[in-house]
C-alpha cells in the first residue's frame, strides 16, 4: 500500500476519510421483518426540541420522527412536547400528508394511551429517568437519547425498570451501530498493532456564550414551565433561550461532556471492552471567556481510570476570531476517538477511520462497497431497536440500557470531580497530575489552546478536581470524599415528579 500520512489521509473527509459503509435504507429494511397492515409498531416521540435555535441544534426528537417514519412496519402515532408551539410545528407535516397523529403536552397522558407500543424520548436530560421508568411501568418499550441518565443513581433505576418490566430499552448512542467502528475494534482486539494502551475521546466543538439576563425572565407563553422543570427545581429562568441551552446548567444538563462527549466516551469504553464503571476519575477545566449565565465548563479534561488502559476525554468550545482551527486537533481529529496501542493507533469516528503506525502512516483502511465514507448510523440504530422490539430479544440491541448507563457514568464521574474542585494555579494542577503522562500532555495542549483564545491560566485559573472513587458493585462513591460526591449525585424531587427506586 502506498504510504499515506495521517494528515493527508484524514483530510479526505470532514473528520476522517476511509470507512466501511453502513447499510443504507434498502439494507435497513432487511433489519426489520416484514409487517402487515395490522402488525404495525405504534411509536410516540417525546421531546421534539426547539424550532428557532441558532445553529439548528436541539431538534433531535424531530430527527427521530424522520428516522422512524422510514422503518418498515412503524407508525409514528403520537407526538409529545410541553411547548405547544413546537408541538403544532411538528404536527403540521402530518396534517399536510393527511396522516393521523395524536398530540400530547403531558407525557403521563401519552403513557395512558393503550394504542402506543413504544416511545422515543428526546427530552432534556433531567427528564430521561422519569420518562423511561414511567414508560416501562406502562408497558412501553423505550428508545432514550444520550446521555442515558441525568446522574448515576437515576441510571441504575432505569436499568432496573427495564429488567423488572421486561422492556426493550435502547440508548441513542448510535455509534454502536457503526460497522466502521465494529470492524476497527475487532481489528485492534486481535492485537494487530499490539495491546491497547489508552483511549482518547476528542470533543472540540465551538460554542457561543448564552448571555445573561439582568433579572429573571418569563418562560414562553406556549410552555408549561412547571411540567418542563419536572424532577428539577422550578428555578427562575436566567437565559433567553429555554430550549437546548439547558445543557449548560447543572439542574437540567451535564455540560458538553454529557452532551457530545457522551458519544465519544461510549465509543472509547466500547474500544476498551470495559463492562463496569471506571474505578475512579479526575477532571479539570473551567468556563472561560463567555461571562454568561451558564454553569458547566466549556473547557474540560477528564481521566476515567480504567485499568490497564484508561479513557481520557478532552472538551473544547472556545474559538478565536481567527477561525475554527484555533480549537486545535489531536492526531488531526476535531471530534472522534483515538485508540493508542503499542504499535500504532486508530483515529476516526462512526463514519470514517483508519489505523496508523507510529510514524503516522496509514496501515489499515476501512472501506466497504466501494464507498469512501459510511452513512451516519442513526437510521440503522433506530431500525435495530425496532427489530429487537419485534423479536423481544434484548441481546440483539446494539446499545441496551446497561451499556448506556455505564457510558453515562463516565460523564457523571467526571462532572462530580469537577464540581468538587476548586480554582488552582497551573503549577498546582501540574503537580496533581504529574504522574500521568497522557493527562499531563492533555493539560499542556489545553493551555496552548486557551492562550490562543486569550485565556491565561495564571490569572483565569482552571478548576482542579480531586480523584473520586466508585464502588463498582454498589455504584456509590467511596473513600475520602464519598459523602460530598454522593451528595452531588442526589437531588430532592418535586412531587409528583419523583424518580422512584426500582427494586
Amino acid at each position: 500500500m502506498r504510504q499515506t500520512t495521517r494528515r493527508s489521509f484524514l483530510k479526505r473527509s470532514v473528520v476522517g476519510s476511509l470507512a466501511l459503509t453502513l447499510p443504507g435504507w434498502s439494507a435497513v429494511r432487511g433489519l426489520v421483518r416484514a409487517a402487515g397492515p395490522n402488525d404495525q409498531i405504534r411509536i410516540a416521540v417525546v421531546g421534539l426540541g426547539g424550532i428557532e435555535i441558532v445553529g439548528g441544534v436541539g431538534g433531535r426528537g424531530r430527527q427521530l420522527v424522520r428516522h422512524l417514519q422510514k422503518v418498515p412496519g412503524v407508525t409514528v402515532a403520537a407526538l409529545c412536547d410541553v411547548d405547544q408551539a413546537v408541538l403544532e410545528h411538528e404536527r403540521q407535516p402530518f396534517q399536510a400528508r393527511r396522516e393521523p397523529v395524536a398530540t400530547y403536552t403531558d407525557v403521563r397522558r401519552l403513557l395512558d394511551d393503550k394504542s402506543i407500543d413504544a416511545v422515543a424520548i428526546a427530552t432534556p436530560n433531567h427528564w430521561h429517568a422519569l420518562a423511561t421508568i414511567w414508560a416501562c411501568q406502562a408497558g412501553k418499550d423505550v428508545y432514550v437519547e444520550k446521555p442515558f441518565s441525568y446522574n448515576i443513581w437515576e441510571g441504575r433505576q432505569m436499568v432496573a425498570a427495564a429488567r423488572k418490566y421486561g422492556r426493550v430499552v435502547q440508548v441513542g448512542t448510535q455509534s454502536r451501530s457503526s460497522e466502521v467502528l465494529r470492524q476497527a475494534f475487532d481489528y485492534l482486539r486481535r492485537g494487530e498493532i499490539g495491546t491497547i494502551r489508552c483511549a482518547h475521546a476528542i470533543v472540540y466543538r465551538a460554542r457561543e456564550g448564552i448571555g445573561k439576563a439582568d433579572s429573571p425572565l418569563t418562560p414562553p407563553a406556549t410552555v408549561d414551565y412547571d411540567l418542563w422543570c419536572g424532577p428539577a427545581p422550578q428555578t427562575p429562568l436566567t437565559r433567553r433561550q429555554l430550549h437546548y441551552e439547558w445543557h449548560w446548567f447543572w439542574a437540567t444538563g451535564n455540560g458538553e461532556i454529557g452532551n457530545n462527549g457522551a458519544h465519544y466516551l461510549d465509543i472509547g469504553r466500547w474500544a476498551l471492552g470495559q463492562d463496569r464503571p471506571p474505578p475512579r476519575a479526575i477532571s479539570l477545566g473551567g468556563r472561560f471567556s463567555f461571562q454568561d449565565a451558564g454553569e458547566t465548563p466549556n473547557t474540560q479534561i477528564a481521566l476515567l481510570d480504567y485499568q490497564p488502559a484508561p479513557l481520557l476525554c478532552e472538551v473544547r468550545a472556545l474559538k478565536a476570531p481567527q477561525g475554527p482551527d484555533t480549537l486545535g486537533k489531536f492526531r488531526n481529529l476535531g471530534q472522534g476517538v483515538v485508540i493508542d496501542c503499542d504499535g500504532g493507533y486508530f483515529a476516526g469516528n462512526s463514519t470514517s477511520g483508519a489505523v496508523f503506525d507510529k510514524q503516522d502512516r496509514a496501515m489499515k483502511e476501512f472501506v466497504g462497497n466501494g464507498k469512501r465514507r459510511a452513512p451516519e448510523p442513526s437510521p440503522a440504530h433506530v431500525a435495530n431497536w425496532v427489530a429487537a422490539i419485534r423479536s423481544r430479544k434484548t441481546d440483539e440491541l446494539n446499545a441496551e440500557a446497561r451499556e448506556g448507563h455505564l457510558s453515562a457514568a463516565c460523564s457523571h464521574m467526571a462532572n462530580v470531580s469537577y464540581r468538587l474542585g476548586r480554582q488552582l494555579p497551573p503549577a498546582a494542577i501540574q503537580e496533581t497530575i504529574r504522574g500521568n503522562r497522557d493527562l499531563a500532555d492533555a493539560f499542556e495542549r489545553c493551555r496552548e489552546h486557551l492562550q490562543a483564545n486569550g485565556v491565561d491560566l495564571a490569572t483565569a485559573q482552571a478548576v482542579g478536581g480531586p480523584w473520586v472513587s466508585l464502588d463498582p458493585a454498589e455504584e456509590r462513591f467511596v473513600g475520602e470524599l464519598a459523602d460530598q460526591a454522593n451528595q452531588v449525585c442526589q437531588r430532592v424531587y418535586r412531587p409528583p415528579f419523583v424518580v422512584p427506586e426500582v427494586s
